[in-house]
């Protein structure tokens, strides 16, 4: 009764405080719906303490126990994190923190001469104190989560010194992205007059086929090592696969992600005619890190496992390989060239545009209303990029989290149909072993609540995809 009288209890109010209520109330609603679902899944580790019989043959009862641990540590920083996260917009609305963060812009620009009408200047300023103080509070969770449960669970490979000039390389690159493209989009929709929305929406649509384009070649290798794969058996097997399928490979590259962490992962990228594939060195069992710090020494004679060895060095035998066998690299590669083969790649960029365009088109409509800037404390003002992120992130956030959940649903048809498609290929039975092997190396927990995996899971959990393939694996 408590919480329907309080809204009810809003209808009392002006509007403008009807609207800065229900954004708060919608975030709160978030939050415990995360919250509830978040519970269930954790119910499950907590409970889920032996390997359940239908996965005795995948899973060996040491690795389960230490993805449960993995799973469970992660989702305490999850809660903890999301609570901070809540509580934080929570009070920076609550007490003004957007206008005065606007006026302190404005007070810069002041001192170095430019006034209330260098609006797109002051908006620069904002953007830059904004994203600065995001990344100053987020520093200590970053920290915690890479050094505490990433270096716990045998995950982080960087040093306090690496990550942190990592961390300033990053926010630079995004600033010296993020102020130009903000700063022409601005002045766009400045001058776009009645039809703005169809010049902003092609703005962003080029922007981000730029950024795709030059991001592989320009942008990551600022961060990561890209060297490419060598000449060899599996290098051969993969243009011969791309060219059975007509897909127009060029370059085949290796990251090396292993500096970072020993997550693995396989994507492409290009467009048209000029189609790369990076794999990360932790994917490649020849090139993994942990492999070779796990190989005997030279000279030394062959182990059997388990006879007079100590703890440690068991533990290292039976853990020594990570990654995956040529055939297996193969099998992943076939995947997500399905992929593309599918047409999943255009559609999804087709889904993203219509939504930008939609979002853009409603921002028009709302972008006049005085009543949605004074709900967030702007009365004598109605700055664009404050229209952008009142709009985009407060108004549009209901259907922003049902849109989610919708491409999610799409994302988990689209992964069966990449796996059905490696089927056809003939690779069923190496991308079941492969999924095997990067759900160990990953600690992947393959139990999952229902409903939570319904909500989140981008991917089919381990097990139904597994069974999607065990027929052709079979044959």
């Amino acid at each position: 009764m408590g919480m329907w009288a309080a809204v009810d209890t809003m209808w009392d109010f002006p509007v403008e405080k009807r609207i800065f209520g229900a954004v708060l109330l919608f975030s709160w609603t978030v939050y415990l719906w995360e919250t509830f679902l978040a519970q269930r899944q954790r119910r499950i580790y907590r409970t889920t303490t032996h390997v359940p019989s239908e996965l005795a043959q995948i899973m060996d009862s040491d690795t389960f126990e230490k993805s449960r641990l993995y799973q469970l540590d992660k989702s305490t920083f999850s809660f903890w994190s999301g609570l901070y996260s809540v509580v934080e917009s929570t009070l920076i609305l609550l007490f003004g923190g957007i206008p005065y963060l606007w006026r302190l812009s404005g007070r810069v620009c002041g001192s170095a001469g430019f006034g209330p009408e260098y609006e797109i200047i002051q908006s620069l300023v904002f953007l830059l104190l904004a994203t600065l103080y995001s990344a100053l509070t987020g520093l200590p969770w970053s920290l915690y989560n890479t050094f505490v449960i990433e270096e716990k669970h045998g995950f982080n490979h960087q040093t306090l010194e690496f990550f942190l000039k990592d961390t300033i390389k990053k926010f630079t690159v995004t600033q010296c992205i993020l102020l130009p493209v903000s700063s022409l989009l601005l002045y766009i929709i400045k001058i776009g007059g009645d039809y703005f929305f169809i010049y902003a929406w092609l703005f962003t649509l080029i922007v981000s086929l730029v950024l795709v384009t030059i991001y592989a070649d320009y942008i990551a290798p600022l961060f990561d090592k890209f060297t490419p794969l060598p000449e060899g058996k599996l290098k051969q097997e993969i243009e011969v696969m791309a060219k059975s399928i007509d897909f127009p490979l060029t370059k085949v590259y290796v990251v090396e992600g292993s500096k970072r962490s020993s997550h693995s992962n396989a994507y492409f990228y290009g467009f048209f005619k000029n189609k790369r594939i990076v794999l990360f060195d932790t994917l490649l069992e020849e090139y993994s890190v942990q492999n070779k710090d796990n190989q005997e020494e030279p000279g030394t004679e062959p182990r059997n496992e388990g006879e007079g060895d100590s703890e440690e060095i068991r533990a290292k035998v039976k853990n020594k390989k990570q990654g995956c066998k040529n055939e297996e690299v193969l099998a992943v590669l076939g995947h997500e060239l399905g992929h593309w083969k599918l047409g999943h790649t255009i559609k999804n960029i087709i889904i993203s545009q219509i939504n930008s365009f939609l979002c853009f088109f409603l921002f028009a409509v709302l972008i006049g209303q005085k009543i949605l800037f004074a709900a967030f404390g702007f009365y004598d003002s109605q700055p664009t990029l404050i229209g952008l992120l009142i709009i985009f992130q407060f108004i549009f956030s209901p259907y922003n989290e049902v849109l989610s959940f919708c491409l999610t649903v799409l994302s988990r048809r689209f992964e069966f149909q990449a796996d059905a498609f490696a089927k056809k290929l003939g690779m069923a039975k190496d991308l079941y072993s492969a999924l095997i092997k990067l759900n160990k190396d990953n600690l992947g927990f393959p139990v999952s609540d229902w409903l939570f995996s319904t909500w989140h899971y981008s991917h089919p959990p381990l097990l139904e995809r597994l069974q999607a393939l065990k027929d052709k694996k079979q044959d």
